[in-house]
């Protein structure tokens, strides 16, 4: 079984013990992670893999949709893994389907606020697809037609909007999870919405030198810490609710919301870092700090067996086998946004690229499954392949990969270092629409078909009735 596996080459490589202790041989992967060829051949079957779940492209099919089980926001996280991987790879095989679905799911508003989704939208949900349009504006990602707003005004479109939702009614500021009040989570201020408006903020500030979203990243990070969300040992936890003033809390710690807060630090120590004021140089300091601090934290995302030390996990539900769709694509956001920390704040780069590569090996030995036997599992640490197969999975191990080329492509630009991204400073600034607008637009055309054939056959049994009394 294991021979039919492996080609004869590797095979005999093995039998006689010569392999390289880099190089990791899955069923129809083999990867030597100190080459980046290798790597990106990897990556270039991973992705193929990825792409297969994508039905948005199919004729009669909506663009940037993924089909069931997955949600909306999971959608928007998997384009923003195929930028990722071109602007790590230079592939540009999915460029296309990429844009089509971004400028179709940003919607007539170019806010990410598109009439099937908005009824039920979080603001998780609509800033996972903006943070996949900032990753466009800062890698000089093929930009949208002329006639779709450009990636940095959809960006700042969703800023806009979630400013206006900051809600100082209630536990003296934050985002509630849920946008409308039907939704079930609308009393919840969870941290993930919170640390993407934070990141957000944060990458606004650094790409266009706006003092004011530097600020509102500052609010932001303030309001997570002064709540209880980020701990004084930078633990960070799954969010709070509003009945209890934030004063109680879903302790939950989950690699995504850790996640966020150390890539908006970083986005900060690099924007801070490059102001020349003594003023920012202090606060420089302080976001380093908050970099430290979490990244310290985050070992406990990180095996600590001696068969498996420094592969990543998700604590809370890897080892029972109990994460469910959501919670299968979390550890590819923490490994997206390491590749990232490690290119805005290069000091961490020995601390982030040991657990980078220990992580890489272990999961690209999970592509074993599937009708290819290439495609990923979740449970990396485990030493044997899990049996699953799935978009979470394969974003996993393409994030991880693209860590492995950190140090071989540039960091991510801004408008002064070769950005080019319409902006639109005022996208968004209107009000929301209201719920009583919500409510009625979801009375989707197939509603209205139905009623109308509804009262067809009403009139004709009216009709038919009236005829039988006359005769």
């Amino acid at each position: 079984m294991i021979r039919q596996w492996l080609g004869a080459r590797q095979w005999l490589l093995l039998s006689l013990g010569l392999s390289s202790l880099t190089q990791v041989v899955a069923a129809g992967i083999t990867i030597d992670i100190d080459n980046t060829d290798s790597i990106k051949s990897a990556a270039s079957t991973v992705a193929y893999d990825l792409v297969t779940f994508y039905t948005g492209n199919n004729s009669g099919d909506v663009p940037g949709n993924l089909p069931d089980p997955y949600y909306w926001w999971e959608a928007g996280a998997f384009f923003g893994t195929l930028i990722n991987y071109w602007a790590f790879t230079g592939d540009t095989t999915y460029n296309k389907i990429t844009v089509q679905a971004m400028e179709h799911q940003a919607g007539s508003e170019g806010d990410f606020m598109p009439s099937n989704q908005t009824y039920t939208e979080g603001n998780d949900d609509q800033s996972f697809w903006a943070l996949s349009a900032m990753m466009a504006a800062e890698r000089n990602f093929t930009n949208p037609s002329s006639s779709s707003p450009g990636w940095l005004a959809m960006v700042q479109a969703v800023f806009n909007e979630q400013a206006h939702r900051w809600d100082s009614a209630n536990c003296d500021g934050g985002l509630r999870w849920q946008i409308y009040t039907w939704n079930a989570g609308y009393g919840y201020k969870n941290t993930i919405s919170n640390g993407c408006f934070f990141d957000i903020a944060a990458r606004l500030a650094r790409y266009t030198g706006n003092a004011t979203y530097a600020e509102w990243a500052n609010k932001a990070w303030n309001w997570s810490k002064n709540t209880g969300l980020i701990t004084a040992d930078y633990q960070v936890y799954d969010g709070t609710t509003v009945d209890s003033n934030c004063s109680s809390y879903d302790r939950t710690r989950w690699t995504y919301t850790a996640g966020i807060y150390l890539h908006g630090a970083a986005v900060m120590y690099n924007y801070t870092s490059s102001l020349s004021s003594n003023s920012s140089s202090n606060s420089s300091t302080v976001w380093k700090n908050r970099i430290d601090g979490l990244l310290t934290s985050a070992n406990h995302f990180y095996s600590t067996d001696n068969s498996s030390a420094n592969v990543m996990e998700e604590p809370p539900c890897e080892s029972s086998g109990s994460c469910d769709t959501d919670q299968l694509s979390f550890k590819a956001y923490l490994s997206r946004w390491l590749a990232d920390v490690m290119q805005l704040a290069p000091y961490t780069y020995d601390t982030i690229i040991a657990k980078v590569r220990a992580t890489a090996t272990a999961a690209v030995s999970q592509c074993q499954g599937g009708d290819s036997g290439t495609f990923c599992g979740h449970q990396w640490s485990s030493g044997s392949y899990d049996g699953t197969t799935g978009v979470g999975q394969q974003m996993g191990v393409l994030e991880v990969l693209h860590g492995l080329l950190a140090t071989d492509i540039s960091g991510p630009v801004t408008a002064n270092t070769g950005g080019t991204s319409e902006g639109n400073s005022a996208a968004g600034t209107g009000s929301d629409e209201t719920e009583s607008e919500i409510l009625y637009s979801a009375i989707t055309t197939a509603d209205r078909a139905g009623a109308a054939i509804l009262t067809v056959i009403i009139a004709g049994m009216i009709f038919a009735a009236v005829y039988v009394m006359l005769v």
